[in-house]
Formats: structure tokens, sequence, C-alpha cells
């Protein structure tokens, strides 16, 4: 593997060599959608720009009875996919790295509101899921120090979010939207498909036939 793994933002500090920077934020478990985003980041930054692949199951976006636990964490296999790729860095962070030594917010934590956009639809039924989502961005965004950052656009609702937060914060950092990859019944790519049965899978899948109908 040629991909550096890197675990604290100070090792990113000193990879820093003046390259134009694109970061694609996952919890890992990739697949060819986020090898997509590795590809749309390669060609916003070119063959000398530095594309950076991080990897946190961040808890902070989770609520209590979700798959957090069991969320899958297969960072081997991960840095392999970056890798072929494009990527030039895995940057793996413990919560300890990213949220200090309580490992997700404190009562004082400093965190960002959503706004109204992030109690409907998924917001609606996961509370407080977007402003971990958007805290965690930010927070990466503040370690890695891109010039551009890719998003997919199956997370429709999220990348409206963070585009949402990164104009009104000033932050600087060019968001780019990626299209959906799929399967070829249509069915989006997700690293919470393998949660599926083949039943489930199938049922499910009858999704993208309805939009695609509708």
């Amino acid at each position: 593997m040629s991909a550096a793994v890197l675990h604290t933002a100070a090792e990113l500090r000193s990879a820093e060599d003046g390259s134009r920077r694109a970061v694609v934020m996952t919890m890992g478990a990739l697949h060819d959608g986020h090898a997509e985003l590795v590809r749309a980041a390669r060609r916003e930054v070119g063959p000398d720009g530095t594309v950076i692949v991080t990897v946190f199951v961040n808890p902070t976006q989770f609520a209590a009875g979700e798959d957090f636990s069991r969320y899958p964490r297969t960072l081997d296999d991960d840095v392999r996919l970056a890798d072929h790729a494009g990527a030039d860095i895995v940057f793996a962070p413990d919560a300890v790295e990213v949220y200090g030594p309580a490992e997700g917010f404190r009562p004082d934590s400093v965190t960002v509101d959503p706004g109204p956009l992030g109690d409907i639809l998924e917001g609606a039924s996961r509370p407080g899921h977007f402003r971990g989502v958007l805290s965690v961005v930010l927070a990466l965004m503040g370690m890695t120090r891109p010039e551009v950052a890719m998003f997919g656009e199956k997370d429709y609702q999220q990348l409206v979010l963070v585009r949402r937060m990164v104009d009104d914060l000033r932050v600087g950092v060019r968001i780019v939207g990626v299209p959906t990859v799929r399967e070829d019944d249509g069915f989006a790519r997700s690293s919470r498909n393998r949660y599926l049965s083949e039943e489930e899978r199938a049922t499910a899948s009858a999704v993208p036939r309805a939009l695609a109908a509708v």
C-alpha cells in the first residue's frame, strides 16, 4: 500500500507539502461509492494534489439504540480500497483525538446547530443526528485543512446541511456533491447494505424502481 495511514492532527500537519488538498469523509466500511468520491477528489486536485480519506465512526451522530457498536470497522480493507482509488492519506483518528478525553460531546461542548433543516426528514426520526454530523465535519475540516471536500448525493440532506454550514460559518472549503453510485438494479450502495438479508435486499430494491416510476 502506498497510502499513508495517519492517526493524529499533528501527523497531518507534518504531512503538509503545500499541495492542494481534497478530503473524503467516511465512517469506513468503504465500497465503490466511496471509491468514486476518491476518484472525484483526485480529479479536483490533479496528480500533484493530496487526497485524504478520513475513517472515523463518529459516536455523536448515533442515538441510543442505533448501530454504533456494531457498525462495521474494516480499516485494513478501507486502506486498500482508498489506495487503489487514488488516495494519498487515510486519516483514522480515535474519538479522543477528535473530541478529547470525553470521547464525545460534554455538557459544555461547543457544537454546530443545524437549524430547522436538521429537524425534518431524517432529522425528525434521528434527533441530534445532524448536530453530530456537522460538528464532526467541522472538526475534521479543521484537522485535514482541505481546499475542497467531496460528499455523496446519496445522503442529500447531509450534503445540503454541510453546504449551508460551510457558507454560513465562512469555513472556506468548497463542497462538491458526487452522484450516487448504484447497484445494477438501481439500489444505492451503502455500508449498511450488509445488514440486509437476501429477502430484505430484494424488497429494498423496489424503492429505486418506485422512484424511477414516479
